[in-house]
């Protein structure tokens, strides 16, 4: 059989996973009957809640009898791994842009990875049915940037297709529009170049990506480079360090849609699943039991940023969550690291563990996660990791790219130069700026609230990590203390109501509070201890339905990325799969000064 092995490369929305519907839905259900829900490739309940592709999936369709894999991969550069690893896989790519916005950082971010391995792209300017499209700027745009990246001659002579995802149409010419994918599927066909497969050569395919299943244990998935290999056959698990183990393939599976197919034997060329391999860890090769060679180990950027996870020591402890002891955590960041691959784990203290990734964002959906399961952890705030180059020291940027109406641009350019920000590119749009920053990562902690405020939620940011650069300086990025509770109990509407005007609340009257637990922000600089636990002395004159009256502005909800951006050096967030607090690492107010 034929194979074509695609990615598709976007930035966050701009619509690669609803494109992948619309291809499976014209392939399949029309070939087999098979019923595709919406955003099928968005199986994990993270990411079907907050619209974004986190973990890099593959599927197949099959079109005038070639097998074509296509893999959805993530744009946010915080799941990097994913995209390293699976880009190995495949040999050309789909770049989708969207018509009105054109190419935005994540776009930048995998295309430099595809551009560097020498894949061949094709150009799908998607939602040409915006009011705003401007689809031949934004192929202009495209061509620039991939020039921008170095791509070589061939990158740059790509083709072009025109496409509105959402009503499953794809077309050569603006003119003349068509109601399917066939255009895009032909293209596929001729432009990218099928598998140099040797199929008499000795097996050997390299573990890009894990799975787990409760019947046949681990499965490894990957792209068979050479070779076949059989149902029940031996093969050599070649390990990171050069030792080796034999195993036996208990089952190979192939795609077809969004499912796994069993099969008896797989061959080079196709993207493939394997069970029977337990010892296996992405980047390792699985080879020829009597010939094995080694592939190359896939590399993985290095983590930008870390955090102290720790188990739950607060008052509360144990009230909420089924995991609560620092061997479970342990055990749960183990598993993790098997198969997320840029998270590093090391432990400081028995208890503390030093949790590393790729960002803010691929940390704070392993503690959501963690949550969900029912672990109740504390962790302090993100700090990011230096390096030392030629002695001087360095710190990762970003390069941010911020979309507002235009009587915000000059306020939020004067915050991103307070927090060391260097502007490197602005452009006008209609009623809109563009404007793009080299910044200092640590200087975006806490910056999404302020930007949201700052523009009156108009404004659109969107971040990748650029690079590491010489050390910025001291910079003061949060401007409020916290108002800490000094008291245990219950909080009351009367004490919140009296406390008003010192800054905002977090938390609801009738809630549990424990000394040390941060119970809002403080309108001015320093932290303040409150008591949240008063009520109003009821006497003969004083009535109890005089009480009716209180009015309270209702608290600020912190979400996780929130409670992570607003906390201080001092402070902890508490998650627990009910509640997310913050608190003071030192609860006693006397200890504390």
């Amino acid at each position: 059989m034929e194979y074509r092995n695609i990615a598709i490369i976007a930035h966050v929305d701009h619509g690669k996973t609803t494109l992948v519907d619309g291809l499976l839905k014209q392939t399949l259900e029309l070939k087999h009957g098979e019923e595709i829900a919406e955003r099928a490739m968005d199986s994990n309940d993270l990411e079907r809640e907050r619209g974004i592709t986190i973990l890099a999936k593959n599927t197949a369709v099959e079109y005038k009898g070639v097998k074509i894999n296509i893999v959805d991969t993530p744009g946010h550069a915080d799941f990097g791994g994913e995209v390293e690893r699976v880009l190995g896989m495949v040999d050309g790519c789909l770049v989708l842009v969207d018509a009105a916005e054109g190419p935005m950082p994540q776009t930048r971010f995998v295309l430099r990875k595809a551009i560097e391995l020498g894949l061949k792209p094709i150009v799908v300017v998607n939602k040409i049915d915006r009011g705003d499209a401007r689809p031949t700027d934004v192929v202009d745009m495209t061509f620039d940037l991939m020039a921008e990246l170095g791509a070589n001659e061939d990158q740059l002579d790509f083709p072009v297709l025109y496409a509105i995802a959402r009503e499953g149409k794809a077309f050569k010419e603006l003119e003349s529009p068509k109601d399917d994918f066939h255009e895009l599927f032909d293209m596929v066909l001729e432009h990218i170049p099928a598998p140099e497969v040797d199929v008499e050569a000795p097996f050997q395919m390299v573990v890009t990506n894990l799975d787990y299943s409760e019947y046949l244990g681990r499965i490894v998935l990957g792209r068979v480079q050479r070779g076949t290999v059989k149902k029940g056959e031996f093969v050599q698990l070649i390990h990171k360090d050069g030792s080796m183990t034999k195993t036996r393939v208990v089952q190979p599976f192939t795609h077809m849609g969004l499912k796994r197919i069993e099969v008896d034997e797989v061959s080079a060329g196709d993207i493939v699943a394997l069970a029977g391999i337990e010892d296996a860890n992405i980047g390792e090769t699985v080879a020829d039991a009597n010939n094995p060679e080694a592939l190359p180990i896939i590399t993985v950027d290095e983590p930008t940023v870390s955090m102290v996870f720790q188990p739950n020591t607060s008052p509360f402890a144990g009230k909420e969550g089924k995991f609560v002891t620092s061997r479970q955590l342990n055990e749960r960041l183990a598993r993790e690291i098997m198969t997320n691959v840029s998270l590093k784990v090391e432990e400081i203290r028995p208890d503390e563990f030093k949790v590393s990734g790729r960002g803010e964002l691929h940390l704070s959906i392993l503690l959501e996660n963690m949550r969900r399961e029912g672990f109740e952890i504390q962790v302090g705030a993100p700090q990011v990791i230096y390096r030392e180059i030629d002695g001087v020291r360095h710190e990762p940027v970003e390069h941010v790219v911020i979309d507002v109406p235009e009587q915000h641009a000059s306020t939020v350019i004067g915050v991103l130069g307070a927090r060391k920000g260097q502007m490197v590119h602005m452009e006008p749009q209609g009623s809109r700026t563009r404007v793009e920053f080299k910044v200092p990562s640590r200087a975006l902690f806490g910056f999404r609230t302020q930007f949201l405020s700052m523009t009156q939620g108009e404004g659109i940011l969107s971040h990748v990590y650029d690079s590491y650069q010489p050390y910025a300086g001291d910079l003061k990025t949060r401007q409020n203390g916290s108002l800490v509770s000094m008291e245990d109990g219950v909080a009351f509407a009367y004490s919140i109501w009296k406390l008003q005007d010192r800054g905002n609340f977090f938390i609801d009257a009738g809630q549990d509070v424990y000394v040390g637990m941060i119970v809002g922000e403080n309108a001015r600089e320093q932290d303040m201890n409150v008591n949240v636990c008063k009520n109003k002395k009821l006497t003969n004159v004083r009535s109890s339905g005089a009480d009716d009256a209180l009015t309270l502005i209702p608290p600020r909800r912190l979400s996780l990325e929130d409670a992570l951006e607003y906390i201080a050096e001092d402070e902890l967030v508490e998650l627990t799969p009910k509640s997310i607090r913050l608190r003071k690492k030192i609860l006693n107010p006397s200890m504390r000064k």
